[in-house]
């Protein structure tokens, strides 16, 4: 995938450089995780988990970067939730923030996601504390469905959903 401003890539194996640059900084996954960051082996599981899902489902949160820079801005994708459903994420480098990079990612993957995978239903959540994200779901044309438990902080979460109309 690809936009006016952005590229969509594959995590592979050799990625953990990438990896560390993403899920090694604390300003990005301070809403991730309880203890607010992700030792060393938490970001090489992290890694690995999102090429199993590529591999098992062709889908992982995407590494995504600046066309012409070529630098890492974050994150963005899709995990299977259920028949036709996706769960969408993103995560972003804090210098990226603010910048339209996060809902211009999203877009690309919602529609990859309707239109290339014939999904039915999104869902997305997010931190409590983490109002940006709930804002930019809301942007999105996401619906606020209830909160729902998210073990790994511990907390229960915002949760949306959009719809294929």
């Amino acid at each position: 995938m690809e936009t006016d401003r952005i590229g969509f890539s594959h995590w592979r194996d050799g990625d953990i450089d990438l990896a560390e640059r993403l899920w090694g900084d604390p300003q990005v996954t301070k809403y991730i995780c309880a203890g607010g960051v992700f030792s060393a082996a938490e970001i090489l599981e992290r890694l690995n988990t999102e090429i199993r899902n590529g591999e098992a489902s062709g889908v992982q949160y995407w590494p995504f970067f600046h066309l012409t820079t070529r630098d890492l801005i974050g994150c963005c994708g899709l995990r299977p939730r259920g028949k036709k459903e996706y769960e969408i994420g993103f995560h972003l480098r804090p210098q990226y923030w603010g910048q339209g990079y996060g809902q211009e990612a999203a877009r690309a993957v919602i529609g990859y996601a309707f239109a290339v995978l014939g999904a039915e239903k999104l869902f997305a959540g997010h931190n409590p504390r983490n109002t940006a994200s709930g804002r930019l779901l809301c942007k999105l044309g996401f619906a606020y469905v209830g909160d729902e438990y998210y073990a790994p902080t511990g907390l229960y979460h915002p949760s949306y959903e959009l719809v294929k109309i």
